[in-house]
């Protein structure tokens, strides 16, 4: 992934209403969702929604698809998968992330 494409799907994400749009879309994964259902669960109005819905698209996070008379949106996994591996790519120097855990022995040692 490029900078400018990290930054771009970054930036459609640092608005409050689009990351939750996005959020509910990831949750919805492959079976998608329309707008209808975004709309009637997260309260926004239409025209906002359309907004919003367009920036998540042009930034690549969202695929959408008509199905007769309804728009599904469904997240872009490939591009989100993308997305994560340049913002952890390196990450901790190669090393796990994951902090280490003491073992018994060193627990016994720390009690006595």
């Amino acid at each position: 992934m490029k900078n400018t494409d990290a930054v771009q799907s970054l930036l459609a994400l640092g608005q409050e209403s689009r990351l939750n749009i996005f959020r509910l879309i990831v949750q919805r994964g492959s079976e998608g969702v329309t707008p209808s259902d975004i709309k009637e669960s997260l309260g926004i109005p239409a025209a906002t929604l359309s907004f919003h819905l367009k920036e998540l698209y042009q930034a690549n996070l969202v695929l959408v698809e008509r199905q007769s008379r309804n728009l599904i949106y469904r997240p872009h996994a490939k591009q989100v998968e993308s997305l994560m591996e340049f913002l952890l790519f390196n990450c901790c120097g190669g090393q796990s992330c994951a902090p280490e855990l003491p073992t018994k022995k060193k627990i016994t040692k720390e009690i006595i």
